[in-house]
């Protein structure tokens, strides 16, 4: 970050100093919410959650080299205090991106592949100037303005991941850090519960676009109707990206090899490359050609950009990792969140990736999904159970509707099989749901209360060669899972 003393961010933040704070005293950062993570230096802001008070470790943080605390209230050590520390982060971000002129602020938003696009894009912009991004997926009302004040005069791009569990909220986000650059991906199914339906979704990931300046660029995906429609909403430019003749970048030819990675041509206005990638399932598709539709904009050669796109590996943890075992086992880690689309994304990257093999899948309910979760759920638990697998372990609570689902699948495949030489009858399952049946034997289905018994359960079937995916919402901590499966080894 850009030092500031500690009355210009008292200042900055309407706050008060507190505990025989300095007001020359200089911070340096990293501006950090994670008492861990100070350095000498540091700004530790005390954030009040669900479960952990940071103000109770706002003496440790002191004790670790931090120059002041920003706090709600009195803490044991220099501090300023403030209403509410998370708008004073945000107000301290905004300052500082106000000084940041020479930046070049990107903005991506979408229902599924935020991290995915956003680590390709800071690769891409890697390449022409000293760029900050978000780790992980800092993308919310905290993580937005700490990955912000990351940046400082040497910084020439921010790419930043923005998401929103409501209405106003990517709004809120881009007052921030304005973008000159907006990409959105795609309008999905995460979060439904929450807001109620696709169309409210589509709303609040266009608050991106509505934010752009008339000089800046919307990047929208040519192939999703919702997101196409949000050139309306915005005085900014418009480029497309897809697979359709409408997308200005698009991919011609896509193919993919025995372990779920695509290779296509890379078409563009002024030219065409070719791009290998290593990066797994065809969903990575639409995330690398959301990152080249970008950095075209900004004036990189297609040569360039299909460089570094068949270069990239995963750079965020828990997505779509494939780890194999010296004994031949093929993990698929993709623990880190899961939605109805990116259920579906990684059953078909999984599907090729384990063609040919013993196939099992560790999964869990999807949450945050409102009247349509037992519907949608009971959905994942037919394409589970008809995926073909040895074994099937649906792990944790309110599971109920993705085992029915499951044994549906595999009871209709057993139907099947049993009427194979019979003409069609009415409920026949529809032509795929024999593959509920592993080399005729019918898949496994298992319930087990969570990530260290899914873990349990894998050990007693895996043998070389076999293939697991493992893919589960957030809350279930299912890469415990693959860290047990992989030899208990932290990842």
């Amino acid at each position: 970050m850009i030092p500031l003393p500690l009355a210009r961010i008292a200042e900055i933040t309407s706050g008060a100093l507190s505990g025989m704070a300095d007001p020359r005293a200089v911070v340096r950062g990293p501006v950090v919410i994670d008492s861990r993570a100070v350095e000498p230096g540091s700004l530790f802001v005390a954030v009040k959650g669900a479960r952990v008070d940071g103000h109770d470790f706002a003496a440790q943080a002191v004790r670790a080299g931090a120059v002041a605390v920003l706090a709600g209230r009195p803490v044991e050590g220099p501090a300023v205090i403030v209403p509410d520390t998370a708008a004073a982060l945000a107000e301290l971000a905004a300052a500082q991106a106000r000084t940041l002129t020479a930046v070049t602020v990107i903005g991506v938003t979408g229902s599924a592949g935020k991290t995915g696009t956003k680590d390709l894009l800071a690769r891409l912009t890697g390449r022409i100037g000293t760029t900050i991004a978000p780790v992980g997926s800092f993308n919310n009302e905290l993580g937005h303005p700490l990955t912000v004040l990351r940046a400082d005069l040497d910084t020439r791009y921010m790419v930043l991941e923005l998401a929103a569990r409501n209405i106003g909220h990517i709004k809120d986000l881009t007052r921030i850090a304005p973008p000159q650059i907006g990409v959105v991906l795609n309008v999905g199914t995460a979060h439904l519960g929450v807001f109620g339906g696709k169309e409210a979704i589509a709303k609040a990931k266009g608050e991106l676009v509505e934010s752009l300046p008339r000089s800046g660029v919307a990047v929208l995906n040519a192939d999703d109707p919702l997101v196409r429609g949000m050139a309306s909403r915005t005085e900014a430019r418009v480029t497309y990206f897809g697979q359709s003749e409408q997308a200005a970048i698009r991919a011609e030819g896509v193919v993919m090899d025995a372990r779920g990675r695509a290779s296509f041509t890379l078409r563009t206005p002024s030219g065409a490359a070719h791009v290998s990638l290593k990066l797994y399932g065809a969903h990575a598709v639409e995330n690398a050609l959301a990152a080249a539709a970008a950095g075209y904009e900004l004036g990189l050669p297609v040569a360039t950009i299909a460089e570094e796109l068949s270069e990239a590996t995963p750079a965020s943890r828990w997505r779509m990792e494939v780890t194999d075992r010296a004994d031949g086992v093929t993990v698929v880690n993709d623990a880190y969140n899961a939605n109805p689309d990116s259920m579906r994304a990684a059953f078909q990257a999984f599907e090729v990736l384990g063609r040919g093999r013993r196939r099992f899948a560790v999964i869990a309910a999807l949450r945050e999904l409102g009247e349509e979760g037992p519907a949608l759920n009971a959905e994942l638990g037919r394409m589970a159970g008809a995926a073909g697998l040895a074994v099937l372990v649906v792990a944790g609570p309110d599971a109920q509707h993705v085992l029915a689902g499951a044994h549906e699948s595999v009871q209709g495949a057993a139907q099947a099989g049993r009427t194979a030489h019979a003409p069609p009858a009415q409920g026949t399952p529809p032509p795929g749901t024999q593959r509920a049946a592993y080399h005729g034997q019918p898949t496994r289905i298992v319930h087990v209360p969570d990530a260290e018994a899914a873990a349990a359960e894998l050990v007693g079937w895996l043998r070389a060669g076999d293939a697991v995916l493992i893919k589960g919402p957030r809350v279930m901590g299912l890469e415990r899972t693959a860290e047990l499966v992989l030899g208990g080894a932290p990842q």
